[in-house]
């Protein structure tokens, strides 16, 4: 079974090319499809198709920022004395008779000479190497996003799940409510025809007209169609995957067929079991624009 993706989703890989530090982060929201947006600085344009063409091999929905942070170590130079050159310089000062007046060499003086400290500083990567770093960066960061979407969309699937139960629940007690029992329909059918008996029609038109009012309040279709969506939800939560698209289209069949169910209540009870499955079927559709 594939696992259900949220759209939502954030990584970040980073790592020292020799004097140089990197780091890539990845910011995934909701959208209707694909669209990666890559920034990276003067050069790198290369390695950030190469990002992005990883990326849209690996998602099919959602909105990417994608970003590349470089900066250069700011670590101190290493220091190296030259130790034969300055036991030199010592030895030759000491050779040398030193004239009146002239104060004696000292190891500052000394260390003071040209080529007796010596300053290491790191060099840049090459292009080759940093190259090659920031591509296996892009690797991590993929496989880390892809997982942080997964984890939020198994939260989602419980979710889900539990309100495609709630809808299933409901469209039951709705069949259940007893205004819909033969007893309760076939008594506000005899009412219909005394109250139309009033009026000047005849019997036989009185007959046809409580028949249409009987057949207006029906709701046996929307509670069968209730069912067919919720089954079709099911499947599709078990198979995985990228199943967004359907469930946000079942999102929109759920509310039609709640919103034909409320305006046929004629009475209080199936009424409310309708609002309720409103606001059940209102907060699937929120939670399905979540899913990949």
């Amino acid at each position: 079974m594939a696992q259900i993706a949220s759209m939502t989703g954030f990584a970040r890989a980073a790592g020292t090319s020799g004097a140089v530090q990197w780091a890539w982060e990845v910011r995934s929201v909701n959208g209707r499809g694909l669209d990666v947006r890559v920034r990276v600085p003067a050069g790198f344009e290369a390695v950030g198709e190469t990002a992005r063409t990883a990326l849209q091999k690996t998602l099919s929905r959602g909105q990417i920022q994608l970003s590349l942070n470089l900066s250069r170590s700011e670590r101190a130079p290493k220091v190296r004395i030259n130790e034969a050159l300055l036991a030199s310089l010592a030895q030759a000062v000491a050779r040398v008779p030193r004239p009146e007046g002239v104060a004696p060499a000292t190891m500052d003086g000394l260390l003071s000479v040209r080529g007796v400290v010596e300053a290491e500083e790191e060099t840049a990567p090459e292009a080759d190497t940093l190259n090659r770093d920031l591509t296996d960066g892009v690797v991590r960061l993929v496989a880390d996003l892809v997982e942080a979407r997964r984890a939020e969309g198994r939260q989602l699937e419980e979710i889900v799940s539990a309100q495609v139960a709630r809808i299933g629940a409901l469209t039951q007690a709705a069949e259940d409510e007893p205004s819909r029992q033969a007893e309760a329909v076939r008594a506000r059918l005899n009412a219909t025809v005394e109250s139309l008996s009033q009026t000047s029609l005849d019997p036989e038109r009185l007959h046809q007209e409580a028949v249409l009012l009987a057949a207006k309040a029906d709701v046996r279709e929307e509670l069968d169609r209730l069912r067919a969506h919720g089954s079709a939800a099911r499947d599709l939560l078990a198979a995985g995957g990228p199943i967004g698209r359907r469930l946000d289209f079942l999102a929109q069949e759920f509310g039609r067929e709640a919103n034909t169910l409320c305006a046929k209540a004629g009475e209080i009870g199936l009424s409310r079991i309708g609002l309720d499955l409103k606001a059940v079927v209102e907060q699937f559709r929120e939670q399905v624009q979540n899913i990949e």
